[in-house]
């Protein structure tokens, strides 16, 4: 009988696959799990502060101080370049050292037989004992073993006698808790999986591992009590167990904060401050323009997603085709409609004929401008590698110089030679036309009729995707990309790679799969994508680590 392995379904306990048979009526054959490459990964900036924030209360962001995060794929979390290079050793030591020392204060009141003087060095002993197996837990998101538990004693002890009083506890928690911030088990979010395989080198992860991972997809952040509870029990093996948690987990203030940053990066939203303020706008130009602005824009954009995701329901194509945006005072004022009063942000309906969605939104349209015109090639561009997950060839090493701007002629008309210059039109035939959409928004993302008083051309046409054909405005543009299979594709994608810190591979097809199914089940709604993230071999399993591997 051939047998057709299909990709695992992902139902059942762990270890337990199941795939379409073919041939003689018996429905089901064992299927592999496939969960690619897992390569060891290191707490970003974000995560670090935030898991701080966990551990101590401690809102100082330490990690702000550190270097910042190489980025690699349009996220700062990948794993293969997340290194620990000797200067951000020597942060992990500063930071170690001084949290330990603001709160080592509070932590010794835990530990009742070390108060006073004289103290028992016993009993002392006894409650250091269990603080270092609770607060270690915590630390390294897992139990420590009986031998980890005995090295930070003997440290404890060792760091005790140290202390100016004849034995004090408060020297010796110090050292424990600035060891324990500088081990790669805190620092790294490290995976290992069961000890046994459930085929051939393919092992499960722990429920503590489980844990970790739906707290830093969900939460950029370690897990509460509750998934440490769920860990204990032996409560996050069964896809069931861990969708019930990613759902309760999506429905707490701190997921939004996750989603945000996802989209801060997938969409550059973090650039719209430094770069437009480092550029600046041609006040001759755009005498509306103020350095408040584009934090205005950048809250705009995050606030609409976050009402879109979380209030909204929406599914993918209302981002890009929703007539209406967040706003407050101060922005209603540079659109120039009637808008709410005060500083919080809220529901404002705009004009359906000239917005759609986060494309139309001022943050990114002057983002991809110059600081005296509109940019067709940088929004283009933006559209055909973001949106699409297409990126365009190089350009060549004899690129000519951008024409200067002339108010004889649209924009449109003076990049005309892009399409006629063969050295250009290789690469702008791909962004150019798509840029072209965008032409009634100015360079400071605000709509316009004209330009320079002349009639403006905004047609524009996709090539090269699923969508393929003419449109005439943003409008048209967005309803394409809300309509393409591609650009769904794309934002699975864009999640996988910030859900799991890496780039899919061949390996991971199954699980790419099963996350597109399951988000075209459920009409694209974005929260089922991250609920479906939390379902894959990619997400459960692991390859087992060697013994010999580097």
């Amino acid at each position: 009988m051939l047998l057709l392995l299909a990709c695992s379904l992902g139902s059942g306990e762990l270890g337990t696959h199941s795939a379409q048979g073919d041939g003689d009526g018996d429905g089901e054959v064992k299927s592999p799990p496939e969960p690619g490459p897992t390569p060891i990964r290191r707490l970003t900036r974000v995560e670090y502060n935030n898991t701080v924030y966990q551990l101590f209360g401690d809102n100082s962001q330490p990690a702000n101080a550190f270097p910042p995060d190489e980025e690699a794929g349009g996220f700062d979390n990948q794993a293969d370049v997340l290194v620990v290079s000797p200067l951000l050793a020597e942060h992990y030591l500063v930071a170690a050292e001084t949290l330990a020392a603001t709160h080592t204060p509070t932590l010794v009141q835990e530990l009742v037989n070390c108060q006073g003087l004289p103290v028992d060095q016993a009993s002392c002993g006894s409650d250091a004992n269990e603080f270092i197996r609770s607060f270690g837990k915590r630390v390294f998101r897992r139990p420590l073993t009986d031998e980890e538990v005995q090295t930070y004693v003997s440290l404890f002890t060792e760091g005790a006698a140290l202390d100016q009083a004849p034995f004090s506890a408060t020297m010796g928690i110090q050292l424990v808790v600035q060891a324990l911030l500088q081990s790669s088990n805190f620092i790294y979010r490290v995976e290992f999986g069961m000890a046994e395989p459930v085929d051939g080198d393919v092992v499960a992860l722990t429920h503590y591992e489980i844990a970790s991972r739906l707290s830093y997809l969900l939460w950029n952040s370690m897990p509460d009590a509750i998934l440490f509870d769920a860990a204990d029990a032996g409560q996050l093996g069964d896809p069931a167990e861990i969708e019930a948690q990613a759902r309760r987990m999506l429905a707490t203030p701190r997921a939004r904060e996750a989603v945000r940053n996802f989209h801060r990066q997938w969409l550059q939203l973090d650039a719209i401050e430094p770069l437009i303020l480092a550029s600046g706008k041609d006040p001759g130009l755009y005498p509306d323009f103020y350095d408040g602005l584009p934090l205005l824009w950048r809250s705009e954009t995050e606030a609409f997603i976050d009402h879109a995701v979380f209030e909204a329901d929406a599914n993918v194509e209302l981002l890009f085709t929703a007539p209406y945006t967040m706003m407050n005072q101060e922005l209603a004022n540079f659109y120039g409609v009637d808008g709410p009063g005060g500083v919080e942000f809220t529901r404002v309906d705009l004009d359906p004929g000239k917005y759609a969605g986060f494309l139309t939104q001022p943050g990114l349209l002057a983002l991809f401008a110059k600081p005296d015109r509109s940019s067709p090639i940088h929004r283009g561009k933006f559209v055909r590698e973001t949106i699409l997950c297409q990126v365009p060839p190089p350009p060549p090493d004899n690129v000519p110089e951008p024409p200067s701007v002339d108010t004889t002629q649209t924009t449109r008309e003076q990049f005309a030679e892009h399409s006629e210059n063969p050295v250009c039109a290789g690469c702008h035939s791909l962004m150019d036309p798509i840029g072209f959409g965008f032409e009634h928004f100015d360079g400071i993302g605000r709509y316009r009729e004209t330009e320079w008083g002349l009639e403006i051309d905004a047609t524009g046409q996709l090539n090269g995707t699923d969508i393929d054909g003419a449109f005439n405005g943003v409008i048209e543009l967005a309803q394409l990309l809300a309509s393409s299979d591609q650009v769904k594709n794309c934002v699975v994608s864009q999640w996988f790679r910030f859900g799991y810190g890496r780039i899919e591979t061949e390996q991971d097809e199954c699980s790419v799969d099963e996350i597109r199914a399951a988000f075209a089940a459920s009409n694209y709604d974005i929260k089922e994508l991250i609920v479906a993230l939390t379902q894959t071999d990619a997400f459960r399993y692991r390859h087992a680590v060697q013994e010999n591997s580097p």
